[in-house]
């Protein structure tokens, strides 16, 4: 994770997309949630192969038969492969921190609290490649 933003509950996840990026992305790859992203303002002229998934019910209409509907859950199935690595620190510091429930503790504490559990979760995946060079003495 490279940023981490904090809002209250009644603001879009669309209206943080400008924050989140850094400007050196290639691709950009979001849930349907960010439908129309690519048409806001903030993000013209920028040079980004948007990958948004698609709601299922646009291509739940062709019947399940279909060759173009079988094409589109494969590109969908593909665009979900990618997100699924990105949500993997989400589901670490659900589960090995306990971090569930959101409680109200203010804007500042909570996103200081998420941007500290995002960093442990890090260190987490990373516990295996830092434990096997720990014998290691480098200078």
């Amino acid at each position: 994770m490279r940023r981490v933003v904090g809002t209250v509950a009644n603001v879009a996840d669309i209206t943080q997309v400008d924050k989140l990026l850094h400007g050196d992305e290639n691709m950009v790859y979001a849930d349907a949630g960010y439908t129309g992203v690519e048409k806001r303002p903030e993000h013209e002229g920028r040079q980004v192969i948007w990958q948004i998934a698609v709601r299922r019910s646009t291509y739940q209409k062709l019947g399940n038969r279909s060759a173009l509907h079988k094409a589109k859950r494969k590109i969908e199935k593909a665009k979900a492969q990618v997100r699924a690595k990105v949500e993997h620190p989400l589901r670490v510091m659900k589960r090995q921190f306990g971090y569930v429930k959101t409680r109200l503790r203010g804007l500042a504490k909570n996103t200081a609290q998420r941007v500290t559990l995002f960093a442990l979760s890090n260190l987490w995946m990373a516990r295996r490649h830092l434990l096997r060079n720990a014998g290691e003495v480098r200078l």
